[in-house]
């Protein structure tokens, strides 16, 4: 009779029948007999993560319009040292205005000319450090976009800023003069739309990082806080957990896993396959044969803190041997998956090769967090049928 295979699930998972049925639909898939070990019971207490995760900061209630009426709010931290070269930020503010203004010199009614572009980018480049967005953007699309609406503004003031009576409204200078006559007034035209667009963007940057931010934290931050949690009670609990796991084995035969005549077969997701690596490689250690582990941290773990058992630590040269116990490991990780680290790297196996490190394409239906979207992926499902291949 062919063994079944051991299926060990990873951090957060505290659905027993939840989990026994994504086996069930792996096995499915694989056409390879499978057992589920459930321990998450003994995972971290998790029903009040959500009471020690930041929350969202509230952005302040806009202004009723966007004049330079009061102080601005201080930028966020993560700003302060992102000042850009000034340079680079003109000149893409520069082409865009300069071909703004030759194309459209057709919005002047009177046929006096558009305003010289070195004149304007003279009043550009003394106001642009004291923008608080602008000044911090890479956005070719934003910077270009500015000086589309600098040109813009320049021009639809020229037309419209004498009155009915011939009078400059908004420049106080003389009709009939390009730029209302008064020394300094196209400086304070460039000064006043350049605030005004540096507020809208700092309004917009506001909101789309608000969202990213609340994104990061109602989606992200629990499944992290969980993978925490989880991994510190393995830390201390380690022994409990590797009981559980025991226990399940011992119920199909407590022969199983016990030496090299009957190793065991196992599937590990996330924690999982930690908790599968450290088993092999006790010093009584359960025999694997094959193992197959998804977005898991084996690696990761032995790089930062040696697991001990038949392990030595790595020293950043070779790879660590691992022992006879664990015989062929395929480790699948997915590219977007923050929790999934290769081995290959860090370990060597028992007869010289190394572990096969196979990444998982990306599917654009599983979203952002794809730590929990192997379970149903064909390719993993694929990969685990390759891998069980061979006597079990």
């Amino acid at each position: 009779m062919t063994d079944p295979v051991f299926v060990v699930h990873g951090v957060a998972n505290r659905d027993p029948d939840g989990f026994t049925a994504a086996v069930k639909a792996l096995e499915a898939a694989t056409g390879v007999p499978m057992e589920p070990v459930y321990w998450g019971d003994l995972g971290a207490e998790d029903r009040y993560l959500t009471a020690a995760l930041p929350e969202r900061a509230s952005a302040p209630a806009p202004a009723d319009d966007l004049r330079d009426t009061g102080p601005l709010a201080p930028l966020p931290e993560f700003l302060l040292d992102e000042q850009l070269y000034l340079a680079d930020q003109l000149a893409l503010v520069e082409a865009a205005l300069r071909a703004e203004l030759a194309e459209d010199t057709g919005l002047l009614r009177d046929g006096s000319g558009s305003p010289a572009p070195e004149e304007i980018l003279d009043c550009l480049a003394e106001e642009w450090p004291e923008t608080r967005w602008l000044s911090r953007t890479d956005d070719p699309a934003l910077l270009a976009e500015t000086g589309r609406a600098l040109a813009r503004s320049v021009l639809d003031t020229r037309v419209d800023s004498y009155d009915v009576h011939g009078h400059d409204g908004l420049r106080g200078g003389e009709p009939g003069s390009p730029y209302g006559g008064a020394p300094g007034t196209l400086r304070d035209s460039v000064r006043r739309r350049l605030r005004d667009l540096d507020r809208v963007a700092g309004a917009a940057i506001g909101m789309v990082a608000g969202r990213v931010n609340q994104s990061l934290r109602t989606r992200f931050g629990p499944g992290t806080a969980r993978f925490l949690g989880d991994v510190l009670v393995y830390q201390r609990h380690r022994d409990a957990v590797h009981a559980r796991i025991r226990q399940r084995i011992d119920v199909v035969d407590p022969e199983l896993g016990q030496g090299p005549d009957r190793p065991v077969r196992v599937v590990a997701h996330s924690l999982g396959g930690v908790i599968a690596v450290d088993m092999a490689t006790a010093h009584e250690p359960l025999w694997t044969e094959r193992l197959v582990t998804f977005g898991s941290q084996a690696a990761f773990f032995h790089v930062c803190d040696p697991r001990g058992g038949q392990l030595p630590p790595y020293g950043g040269q070779e790879p660590v041997p691992l022992p006879e116990s664990l015989g062929h490991w395929t480790n699948l990780w997915e590219p977007l998956d923050p929790l999934a680290f290769v081995a290959s790297r860090v370990f060597r196996l028992y007869d010289g090769g190394s572990p096969v490190d196979r990444p998982v394409p990306h599917a654009a239906r599983i979203g952002l967090w794809t730590h929990s979207a192997y379970w149903d992926l064909p390719d993993v499902a694929a990969a685990i049928t390759e891998a069980m291949a061979g006597p079990g």
